[in-house]
């Protein structure tokens, strides 16, 4: 095995321990220009270090979790609160839009913007239909 393949595996088992190029390249004495110059030109230490990434990132992910879950059974609320947030849909953060109807037959372009961008934080709306400002839109 060449010294470059040994400087990159040894790369490659530091970023699976810390998914941080910087920490990797500092612990495997490889410098951060030569790991991306290798990443542009070379297709398999690009795949091998995305890999290695993605290790890493699950590796970093698993104690994460495993703290959070610490941090739930020692009534944390915090902890608690942010479980809850993004893992049970009736805690997630929620956006209510209320108006006042004054028999307004017709919206101006500032409400149906104002509509328009709402429906589209609700994710009610698709990025790219129009709202338009006819007081019959079956879109609203």
């Amino acid at each position: 095995m060449s010294k470059k393949n040994r400087l990159q595996q040894a790369f490659f088992e530091e970023l699976k321990k810390v998914p941080i190029v910087l920490v990797a390249c500092e612990k495997s004495g490889i410098s951060r220009n030569s790991v991306y110059r290798w990443k542009r030109e070379d297709k398999e230490f690009s795949r091998a270090m995305d890999e290695a990434l993605a290790e890493g990132e699950a590796l970093v992910n698993d104690m994460s979790e495993s703290q959070l879950l610490t941090l739930i059974k020692e009534k944390n609320w915090s902890a608690i609160s942010f479980w809850l947030r993004h893992r049970n849909p009736k805690f997630k953060d929620k956006i209510e839009v209320t108006s006042r109807n004054e028999n307004v037959d017709e919206l101006t372009p500032s409400q149906a913007e104002t509509v328009r961008q709402a429906l589209k934080l609700a994710n009610i709306l698709p990025q790219d239909e129009q709202v338009t400002d006819k007081p019959n839109n079956p879109t609203l």
